[in-house]
């Protein structure tokens, strides 16, 4: 295997199968599953074949499996890279896998094998492929860069592990009624889950509570008074031009004590079992709502549980590959720990307790190999966004880890008051504890302990990774300046271009070749092709067949009629503020009264289509949904209006609802005020698959702009700069409204309830908000955002111009693959040379 830090181009060191061998098989281990299957049902049904051909192909996988891991046991570099690699431990909460199978296929190359058995069993493929649940493990974009980074490690062929929770319930399935958001539990496991594959032999006791001990030697002891024990259960995700996999491993919290027998016999069955239901419900919902303090408990809980399992993991790993425990002193040589973002920024303590406690390494050695191990990404400019704990929480339930963390900040700010003496001010904003001044709760900053504890960290964006070291990272930045840098996001051709838009992917190949799916730099050599009127109208029929596709789901699930020749406006994304799904629905207000006043203009018909979920407790955002849907009944029904204008939200936004929406799209919504999007991803996929980007100058539609051509993007709003001098010059949003009347008319019929039946209460928390805070500019930015709207509008009358745009953005995406991400990280980062 060979990572090339040119073109990220794979060169397999297991042969691929042939595809005779591998349809044999595959025939041999779908017959064998699909009867058991249907010795267990009623009758022969898609959900019966579904369970059959998933368990066929997992067990080619498992080969695969088994040949990658004993392939890395033996390693002492990846052959032919730039430099020794590390086995990678990829540590996050989210990973927004999607459907398993068509992958599978897709790697294996047995798709038209597995239609031939299906059909002999008077089943489609389609059908049985839309009977498998998105994998319920992550929410937004945190969790699919997650999943394509285990698709670029097996494709790279890196050494590699995630390490991730088993969520039974994910976060929640959303349902609208009456145009809320309503949150059920989504029970994508009801069915089994044929795709993991449990090791019963991979437990390890994890603790929490308790009190801390010293023997007569001075040792430290933790005596936790509830102990737990993570089972492990792996995601096979495989490569598409070598026979190597990745694994994403999930741990599966149950109590370590057996029932209260006792209490039992007595009857008291709850009581009996009450600390095995405890146990379990760290298993049950990614990011429970922590506006309680229960709920708060149970996501730190969650979060120490996945470092914990996970590294005592690694460190067993290495034991059995080093062959000794004299091994433990080259740990952070031969493997690096990553932590995608802050919620596993607890590892560091973690790693020094499991070696100082449980291996007795002394302080210094133990704190080199976490230092040698240990990098962090961060993925928010948002102070708030960055986890803290209340002191009396953590000491309560991980007291030895709060004793680490002490002696982890006493030696670090020793160091800082050595090298900047005299400035307690800057003591006081780089601990790892805020104290808590002016009568505020004492609290553990867990980005502090990231980035102290890491020798590399990184932002996701250039402009992102630039104002985190300018402003929430700035005192950090200055005491550890060569620490910091970019490694700008990506996504998996393989995923959001060859399985999403198998069209698209079908005329590429004809025009440049496939290589572009190993490389995708290649999509470069299409850039010639924006001007080929034939490749042109070819590239327009296949964006109108994935835009009819889009049209019959729209109406077979919430019974709208919408033209596929209007102009596909797409905004799909967890629902917060600073992403403005409102402004785009205050954009829709204000067209529909356009219309109406001016009903015999030249309008180019357009669906505005809005996808996603808010968080439980956001009630703002809650509050965004129910505006959407209150302003699509008024749009949709509005006979004025017709076809020239309407607004659908889809409900329960997933992996599998996004591989239609985003080939379908020509329009793609990043509006995100300035500054505040780390990076996105959903942009990439957009622009790959021909979609032109509204945008902002933000995260990484600047470097998407650089790439093509900013003529090739809609660019408004303030930049950065602009936006940190309107705010600190005092920002008064009522001035926009007094400057546009057609501003005005908007936040007036919204507030007046002309989209509520009357009911004039019902937003006026938000129209308040706009009014009088508007943290997120939308006020200030509306203007330009309507006027690049009519440009919008008119490039879109103008079909042949408008699809050469289309081809020029897919031909500026080839730096935008997770493989060209991936491999940037190995060199600065998961190399043993990024040590320095």
């Amino acid at each position: 295997m060979q990572i090339s830090q040119s073109n990220t181009r794979l060169k397999g060191a297991m042969p691929m199968t042939t595809p005779s061998d591998s349809a044999l098989r595959i025939t041999e281990q779908f017959a064998q599953a699909y009867g058991r299957e249907l010795a267990q049902a009623a009758q022969p049904t898609a959900a019966v074949a579904l369970r059959a051909a998933a368990t066929a192909a997992r067990a080619l996988l498992a080969e695969r499996w088994a040949q990658t891991q004993a392939q890395d046991a033996v390693r002492d570099s990846v052959p032919g890279a730039a430099h020794p690699v590390r086995r990678v431990h990829y540590l996050s909460m989210e990973f927004l896998m999607g459907r398993a199978l068509t992958n599978a296929l897709a790697a294996l190359g047995l798709e038209p094998e597995l239609s031939r058995l299906l059909a002999a069993q008077g089943q489609q493929l389609g059908n049985v492929l839309e009977r498998e649940p998105d994998a319920a493990l992550g929410n937004g974009g945190l969790g699919r860069l997650a999943a394509c980074f285990l698709d670029s490690f097996a494709e790279l062929g890196l050494p590699s592990f995630g390490y991730g929770l088993r969520y039974q319930y994910g976060m929640f399935a959303q349902a609208i009624q009456d145009g809320r958001q309503v949150e059920a539990p989504d029970d994508w496991m009801r069915l089994g889950q044929p795709w993991e594959v449990a090791r019963a032999e991979l437990r390890y006791p994890v603790g929490f509570g308790g009190r801390v001990t010293v023997d007569e030697a001075g040792q430290r002891h933790w005596q936790p008074a509830e102990q737990l024990e993570a089972q492990a259960f792996d995601f096979i995700v495989p490569a598409h031009h070598s026979e190597r996999v990745s694994t994403l491993r999930q741990w599966h919290a149950t109590a370590a004590a057996p029932i209260d027998f006792k209490a039992f016999c007595a009857g008291d069955y709850a009581g009996a079992a009450r600390h095995r239901v405890a146990a379990d419900a760290l298993n049950w919902v990614l990011y429970p709502d922590d506006s309680s303090e229960a709920g708060r408990e149970l996501r730190l809980k969650q979060e120490a549980f996945l470092v914990s399992a996970s590294l005592q993991d690694v460190i067993a790993r290495h034991l059995r590959e080093a062959g000794s425990l004299d091994g433990l002193a080259t740990l952070g040589l031969a493997n690096a720990i990553h932590l995608n973002d802050t919620h596993p920024a607890l590892a560091p303590a973690e790693l020094m307790r499991l070696l100082l406690d449980e291996h007795g390494l002394g302080w210094d050695e133990a704190w080199k190999i976490t230092r040698q191990a240990v990098s962090y990404t961060n993925h928010t400019l948002m102070p708030e966004a960055l986890e803290t704990w209340s002191l009396s929480l953590f000491e309560a339930l991980l007291p030895r880890h709060l004793e680490i963390i002490y002696e982890i900040n006493a030696r670090f700010l020793a160091e800082v008051k050595a090298k900047f003496p005299g400035d307690d001010a800057l003591l006081a904003r780089v601990s790892l504890i805020d104290e808590g001044r002016n009568g505020g709760e004492r609290r553990v900053r867990m980005a502090a302990l990231a980035i102290v504890a890491s020798h590399r960290v990184n932002g996701v964006a250039a402009l992102h990774s630039e104002l985190m070291v300018q402003t929430i990272f700035a005192d950090y930045a200055a005491i550890f300046p060569g620490r910091f840098h970019n490694v700008t996001n990506g996504v998996t051709p393989r995923r959001w271009l060859q399985q999403a838009n198998p069209q698209l992917s079908t005329l590429l190949d004809a025009r440049i070749g496939k290589g572009w799916r190993q490389d995708l730099a290649l999509l470069r050599s299409l850039t010639p092709a924006a001007s080929d009127a034939a490749f042109r109208q070819q590239f327009q029929a296949v964006k109108l067949a994935n835009k009819q596709g889009l049209a019959d789901l729209i109406r077979r699930e919430i019974g709208v009629q919408v033209d596929p020749s209007s102009l596909f406006d797409v905004q799909i994304k967890r629902i917060h503020e600073y992403k403005r799904q409102l402004l785009n629905i205050l954009h829709v207000v204000a067209r529909y009264q356009a219309i109406i006043a001016n009903p015999d203009a030249a309008w180019v018909p357009r669906t505005v289509i809005i996808a996603g979920k808010a968080a439980s407790a956001y009630v703002m955002a809650k509050s965004i949904i129910q505006l959407a849907h209150d302003v699509a009944r008024v749009v949709n029904s509005d006979p004025r209006i017709g076809d020239k204008l309407k607004l659908v939200y889809l409900p329960n936004y997933g992996v599998s609802l996004a591989e239609v929406i985003i080939p379908a799209a020509d329009l793609s919504e990043q509006i995100s005020t300035a500054g505040t999007e780390a990076s996105g991803t959903g942009n990439m996929k957009f622009a790959l698959n021909g979609a032109l980007t509204i945008g902002t100058w933000d995260g990484a539609n600047i470097e998407m702009a650089e790439a093509m051509g900013e003529e090739n993007m809609f660019v408004f709003g303030l930049r950065t700069e602009a936006v940190a001098q309107i705010k600190a010059l005092g920002y008064d949003p009522r001035l926009y409204m007094e400057q546009s009347a057609q501003l005005r008319r908007v936040i007036e019929s919204i507030a007046g309830g002309e989209f509520s039946s009357g009911d004039a209460g019902r937003y006026r928390a938000l129209t308040e908000m706009l009014l009088n805070r508007d943290n997120y500019l939308l006020m200030a930015d509306f203007a330009a955002y309507v006027d690049k709207q009519l440009e919008v509008d008119a490039l879109y009358a103008q079909p042949e111009a408008w699809a050469a745009k289309a081809v020029l953005n897919v031909a500026g995406m080839g730096d935008f693959s997770s493989d060209r991400t991936i491999a940037e990280y190995v060199d600065r980062v998961w190399s043993v040379a990024s040590l320095g």
